[in-house]
């Protein structure tokens, strides 16, 4: 009998209710010790650590390496894409040379590891005695427990506000009444005063997630296509694993969708209501719980932002800024990934937490209590400090926090789903700090990535409070810092050189305005930054002096350039342009899968396009309607089971009619192995593996290497429940699970995964075939019992030597594999390539593929 399987997540549906001076992720953490080269080893190893390994108990922690990169040459680039891009080099150069040595020694002691860049850290669980061996490495600064963080006591409140503010529309809503924290920190008289609403700038958090889809949210979500559609790659990610899809942006918490309104939500509750929006989801459940991990992953893709399956990154996708409503006791990476965003021109807000009781002093949280860091701090609308907000100095580093202080109670902003909720906390306080500089930046773009600039006019602009019981100046303060939040200040003293660029597109022929066409100004030193026309057809930009490219581009128009547009300083330019229709043709279409043949039941989707999908029929074809002409993304995703059928994304150029024949790639996972269906050859056992009963493992030696992930193996324990696991000889005990997943076992090859067992009848043996170099290994399960049933299964898992392919087999499988997990996992449980989980895909005398990429 199986025990289950430990889910890395509980995911659970909850009544959202409001917090009262609660919202904001805590969590404790251990102090580290410093690393001295005069101290011993184990002043590498943090208490917390220590303690867990202590009595023979296994732990997650990570290995923090010396090794730091030099950020210098992303400080010096002209634009916010080429410092991103910059940074992400240097330090994941820095990461992969450091990290060779540490990565051999874990693969030859079989530790699986999942590996950063952004701050240099390895992760893995282990004992006390691989954690002395560690300590002692030369490359090593320390080694520190993973911690998880989680949201502050949830307390009901009468104040929940449910579809109270959704009467307005269009850019009306913009313009709505604005919440008290919006009107007290006077960003609507910078709307009024500079028409200025955050345009061309883009803010990101990492919290919870967001509703992608709130009525106050969804228009300005970088991911809209403004036809229907969304594009979530580089726009969403979700570090928890608990949205429906990792492409599927969502929020099971409230927390993010309520920090995101308040930075960019319109109908007056946003602080910059143009600008565009993104995130990264690090925290989980009704609880919050935010893990150690996650928020890494978090803070590294914030740097260089991945598509769905975390490939393929484009730092020059990066947000302008990145608000954090979350904190702890101490954390680890947070001052390096500060400095990273920093030196990418990211500019970072940080709730101070909710700690304080109005008196204390040295109640703020890392990592807004960190140097590095811009903490905000909270006060209510009667101009009170708010009796949770965590005073300095810091208990970290003890520098002067917080750094200035924001409206954060009675804070009404966006909730799940389509709803609004007032709440309290210094994780509200922190998105009009955010949203500030959104205004800030968008108001004078010379300032974007300018960090120090930015923090400087932030302090200068802020209202004064004298309270120095905590220590500090009138000026500056461990109570309030440099005061209350004054962001028509901070823009009255920016440097106002840039140019106010406005126009209305219309169409050519009717007169009428367009809505939703993207105009892009582009320009050899500052970049890009791009505004969207309204439904009154206008769009408006504010961009340094210089020469500008001017491109103009939406569905159903013909793209049009103006070039060589001169920008001086006092001279406001009114730009309208008039764009041609463009014609429309048939596109037509067959869908075929990874082995050639006809896929009924794809889904076929235009991107770029207002059409709605289709799907293809019982012999793959699929009909479009009329295409506007232009240059498109044509999506084709395949229907469950998905098997080995990957998804295939390519560019379709309508010109004229168009027929397209497109043929699913192999479906391949993070690390690039790939499936495809094979040809079947079975391979008789011919010597027995001592297995018997139910849950029993032996760990077998290897013909020859085999490698997994890139990692070379001479042994591997094989179980009765249909499973190779190559990092650890302990009973299969553990009910099937999809993968990838974090919990044990890792490092793992799975022809059957299921509850199985060993009877008279049944038997496991192992063959080799094949001269060396060219040589099979096949690890057989013959007529293995189904527990508690009367069915069975005869399957067996084939290596290949010269390949380094694994090929799964099945003579007979009872139930098609309805209750198994078909696949291979990395030694982190980080990537994996499943072919099914619980689904009745396999069949006699059929095979499967797996090509093994780099790791």
């Amino acid at each position: 009998m199986h025990l289950p399987r430990p889910p890395r997540r509980r995911s659970a549906s909850w009544a959202a209710a409001a917090f009262t001076a609660t919202a904001l992720v805590t969590g404790v953490m251990p102090a580290v010790a410093a690393d001295a080269s005069s101290t011993a080893d184990t002043a590498k190893i943090d208490s917390a650590l220590s303690s867990a390994v202590a009595k023979g108990g296994e732990a997650k922690f990570f290995v923090v390496l010396k090794d730091q990169a030099d950020l210098t040459t992303a400080k010096k680039q002209s634009s916010h894409a080429k410092a991103a891009k910059a940074a992400y080099q240097a330090l994941k150069t820095t990461a992969e040379d450091s990290q060779k040595s540490l990565a051999a020694f874990l693969d030859k002691e079989k530790v699986g590891h999942k590996d950063y860049w952004i701050a240099n850290a390895v992760q893995i669980t282990g004992d006390k005695d691989l954690v002395e061996q560690l300590a002692k490495r030369s490359d090593v600064k320390e080694l520190v427990k993973s911690q998880t963080y989680r949201l502050d006591d949830i307390e009901t409140s009468d104040t929940k506000v449910t579809n109270a503010r959704t009467t307005a529309t269009g850019d009306a809503v913009s313009d709505a009444t604005p919440d008290w924290g919006i009107s007290d920190i006077k960003a609507d008289q910078v709307w009024d005063k500079y028409q200025d609403r955050g345009e061309g700038v883009v803010v990101a958090s990492v919290d919870s997630g967001a509703q992608y889809d709130h009525p106050d949210l969804v228009a300005n979500y970088r991911g809209n296509n403004g036809d229907g559609t969304f594009t979530n790659d580089y726009n969403f990610y979700d570090a928890t694993d608990t949205c429906a899809t990792t492409s599927t942006p969502c929020d099971d918490n409230g927390h993010g969708t309520h920090t995101m309104g308040t930075m960019v939500g319109k109908n007056g509750i946003g602080v910059a209501p143009k600008a565009k929006w993104m995130a990264a989801k690090a925290c989980a459940g009704p609880k919050g719980e935010c893990l150690d991990e996650d928020t890494l992953a978090a803070g590294q893709w914030i740097l260089a932002p991945t598509d769905h399956n975390g490939q393929n990154p484009r730092p020059d996708l990066a947000p302008n800024i990145v608000n954090n409503s979350w904190g702890g006791g101490v954390t680890t990476f947070y001052q390096d990934i500060v400095q990273a965003w920093n030196a990418a021109g990211i500019f970072e807000a940080f709730a101070a937490g909710n700690n304080g009781d109005g008196k204390t002093c040295s109640t703020t949280r890392a990592p807004g209590a960190q140097d590095t860091s811009y903490g905000v701090g909270a006060y209510n609308n009667a101009d009170a400090i708010a009796n949770f907000s965590g005073f300095g100095p810091s208990p970290v580093d003890g520098s002067a926090k917080p750094n200035i202080s924001a409206p954060g109670e009675d804070i009404t902003s966006a909730w799940p789903t389509d709803s609004y909720n007032t709440i309290d906390g210094t994780s509200m306080a922190t998105p009009h700090v955010a949203g500030s500089v959104a205004l800030l930046w968008s108001a004078a773009p010379e300032l974007v990535g300018k960090i120090d600039e930015t923090r400087r006019l932030l302090n200068e602009g802020a209202r004064d409070v004298d309270d120095t019981h905590c220590g500090g100046t009138a000026g500056m303060n461990n109570v309030w810092g440099e005061g209350k939040l004054d962001i028509l200040a901070s823009v009255d003293a920016a440097p106002h050189t840039a140019v106010h660029v406005s126009g209305t597109v219309t169409d050519k022929d009717t007169g009428k305005a367009l809505n939703n066409i993207t105009v892009t100004a582009s320009n050899a030193t500052t970049g890009t930054r791009t505004a969207t026309t309204g439904t009154d057809g206008s769009y408006r930009l504010t961009l340094p002096p210089g020469t500008y490219d001017f491109t103009l581009t939406g569905y159903g128009y013909q793209p049009k350039t103006l070039s060589g547009v001169e920008l001086t300083t006092g001279s406001p330019l009114t730009q309208d342009v008039a764009l041609s229709a463009a014609p429309s043709h048939a596109v037509t279409g067959t869908v075929l899968d990874v082995t050639g043949k006809a896929l009924a039941g794809a889904t076929i989707e235009l991107n770029g396009t207002p059409l709605q999908a289709v799907t293809s029929g019982s012999d793959g074809t699929f009909t479009l309607p009329k295409v506007a002409e232009g240059t498109y993304s044509l999506h084709v995703k395949p229907a469950e089971p998905i098997l080995c059928n990957g998804t295939s994304t390519g560019s379709l150029t309508v010109d004229g009619d168009e027929n397209r024949t497109v043929r699913l790639p192999a479906r391949t996972d993070a690390s690039g192995n790939s499936c495809a269906p094979a040809s079947y050859s079975w391979i008789s056992g011919s010597s027995k593996v001592a297995l018997s009963g139910d849950e029993d493992a032996k760990t077998i030696s290897l013909p020859f290497p085999v490698s997994l992930y890139g990692v070379k193996y001479s042994s591997a324990a094989v179980t009765t429940d249909g499973l190779i696991n190559f990092l650890s000889p302990r009973i299969g005990d553990y009910a099937n699970e999809a993968l990838p997943s974090a919990t044990e076992p890792n490092g793992i090859v799975t022809p059957l995964w299921d509850d199985l067992a060993l009877d008279k009848k049944s038997s496991v043996q192992t063959a080799t075939t094949g001269t060396a170099g060219s040589r099979k290994f096949a690890v057989v399960w013959n007529n293995v019992l189904f527990s508690g049933t009367t069915d069975r299964a005869t399957f067996e898992a084939v290596f290949d030597e010269a390949t380094g392919a694994i090929t799964f087999q099945y003579q007979s499988v009872a139930g098609k594999g309805s209750s198994a997990t078909v696949g291979i996992e990395n030694q982190a449980g980080s990537d994996a390539l499943q072919y099914s989980y619980n689904q009745a895909v396999l069949s006699a005398g059929s095979a499967i593929r797996i090509a093994q990429g780099a790791k």
